[in-house]
């Protein structure tokens, strides 16, 4: 048995060795359709996308978003498509999908990144905020993965990268709505992946941690909002807990490439992800000691605040300076300030320190 599992460990490092080495395909001259492209992660990827030489069409629910974003890609020499959908909805999809068609040709690849997060303890979400995060999260990307699989079987091949997350392998106390649509999201991504290599289509499943894209200032908080919003913007923000985006976005686009089965980004991902699946138990007990860390929701309101009309000392902290510039950079402030205040909430200056 000693000599089978040495044999099989140096098979695996053997195989991981090839798949980091192989160059992988060239992208340049393909079409790509990148899911929540007008800001943050999906921005960032599909900025790398432009980079390689791709054609990419882009989605989201916010038009302005969507101008500033088309904008930004094609000063950076992009053949850009920029569309209105909401990924929730299989017809919008559908149709969004049908344009990109006739507007390109074909569909290479398709990056699923639309997302929601809400923030805050059980007590105070509701079951629209689970069916919500599970619509965006789970469906929006078996949606779009299902408008694309004719095409791709027809051509014998395809990529799709999913773009997950490690709240859908552990799941993270104050985010469960979140971590109940992405958890969804892996085993759907994983599944593909082993029922489409016959048809030569590759799937990508992306695990990322946190990353400093500025995502918390278009983050749902409820409980104790601002408190919420304090822990999790500095957690999002800071080098130590969270992978610069941009090395994210290159670092996923790189495994999209190379057909790669999983890319997980920053170490406390790879540790999380790693302790989990050796001491599952161990894991959850542990993930119970920080929930006690975390605000209680003290029969607070269950409205919904978004982060960018959050204003605390927090906001104006240099721990959350690097998450203010990704946001500024990554067209994730242009939504919120352009949204009327929240009752009883300081908007401030639109969520900017």
């Amino acid at each position: 048995m000693n000599r089978i599992g040495s044999a099989a460990a140096a098979l695996a490092a053997g195989w991981l060795l090839y798949r980091r080495a192989r160059p992988g395909d060239r992208l340049d001259g393909e079409v790509a359709l990148v899911t929540g492209g007008s800001r943050g992660l999906g921005l960032l990827l599909a900025r790398d996308l432009v980079r390689h030489g791709v054609s990419v069409a882009i989605c989201a629910r916010d038009t302005q978003e969507l101008e500033v974003a088309r904008a930004d890609l094609e000063r950076r020499g992009g053949n850009v498509l920029a569309i209105r959908c909401d990924v929730a909805s299989a017809d919008e999809v559908a149709g969004m999908v049908d344009v990109v068609r006739d507007h390109f040709g074909r569909i290479d690849i398709l990056v699923n990144n639309a997302s929601v997060i809400q923030v805050g303890p059980l007590e105070a979400m509701t079951l629209e905020d689970f069916r919500h995060a599970v619509d965006v999260n789970f469906y929006g990307t078996l949606h779009c993965t299902l408008a694309v699989l004719p095409e791709m079987r027809h051509r014998g091949r395809g990529r799709i990268a999913n773009i997950t997350s490690i709240g859908g392998v552990i799941a993270v106390p104050h985010l469960l709505p979140y971590s109940c649509g992405k958890f969804a999201a892996v085993g759907l991504s994983e599944g593909l992946r082993s029922e489409l290599a016959v048809s030569g289509i590759s799937v990508t499943t992306v695990v990322p941690g946190l990353m400093r894209t500025g995502s918390p200032v278009n983050a749902l908080f409820k409980g104790q909002a601002s408190r919420e919003f304090a822990w999790f913007s500095v957690a999002d923000g800071t080098p130590l807990t969270a992978i610069s985006a941009e090395r994210a976005a290159r670092r996923i686009v790189r495994g999209i490439r190379r057909r790669e089965a999983t890319v997980v980004l920053s170490w406390p991902a790879h540790i999380g992800r790693l302790v989990h699946g050796v001491a599952p138990g161990f894991t959850a007990d542990l993930l119970g000691v920080a929930n006690r860390l975390l605000p209680a929701s003290d029969g607070a309101s269950t409205g919904a605040v978004p982060g960018g009309r959050i204003r605390t000392r927090i906001t104006r902290s240099p721990l959350t300076s690097l998450m203010y510039r990704a946001a500024r950079r990554n067209n994730e402030l242009g939504g919120v300030i352009g949204r009327g205040a929240v009752p009883g909430v300081d908007a401030g200056t639109g969520g900017r320190p």
